[in-house]
């Protein structure tokens, strides 16, 4: 995978550029200068990110996502991590027939839901599972593979299915090894 160089990542215009920031080449940014990334950032090939979007520090967004920030915005906290194939919204046509849908319509004859989006610390988003608008994901939240996620989450939980449902508490052990790995990295 080829990844931008420093030249390119600066020439993006982006709010703001973290150190040792990797996006690949392959990847597609529609407005960047709505974007910010932190230190350690990855997105991978063929991922389509637009909008208002924030990364914090090492944020890994995988291969064939879809991070549509819209006007509302999608901030996805440190440490969290999307899978393959996932896509996180922060806008949706109204489907029920009351209104017309699609960008080609003018907005007075549309029902766009416009909601931001919050993925926190250290949550996981599975592979082929879909965030809706208005969502926030407490930190340490867990979604399993091909979820559906319409509600916002308790911290340190396991969800699967669709609509997603908790399953169980998630294990907080890996916040000793952060600050293990921030201390080594000379972050805290």
């Amino acid at each position: 995978m080829a990844y931008l160089t420093d030249a390119q990542l600066k020439a993006l215009g982006c709010i703001s550029m973290g150190k040792n920031v990797k996006i690949s080449d392959k990847a597609s940014l529609y407005n960047p200068e709505q974007m910010s990334f932190a230190d350690h950032a990855r997105i991978d090939d063929f991922t389509v990110v637009s909008g208002r979007v924030s990364l914090g520090r090492n944020v890994h967004i995988a291969c064939l996502c879809n991070i549509a920030g819209g006007t509302e915005g999608i901030i996805i906290d440190d440490f969290a991590g999307i899978a393959y194939g996932s896509h996180i919204l922060t806008q949706s046509d109204d489907f029920t027939g009351r209104f017309m849908t699609n960008p080609t319509i003018p907005a007075k004859y549309t029902g766009v839901t416009r909601k931001a989006v919050r993925i926190g610390r250290h949550s996981l988003v599975g592979t082929n599972s879909i965030i809706f608008p208005g969502v926030h994901l407490a930190d340490g939240t867990s979604i399993g593979a091909m979820s559906l996620v319409t509600h916002s989450t308790d911290p340190w939980s396991v969800y699967i299915g669709s609509p997603a449902r908790r399953v169980k508490a998630r294990k907080q052990d890996l916040l000793e090894l952060e600050k293990q790995y921030l201390a080594n990295e000379g972050a805290l």
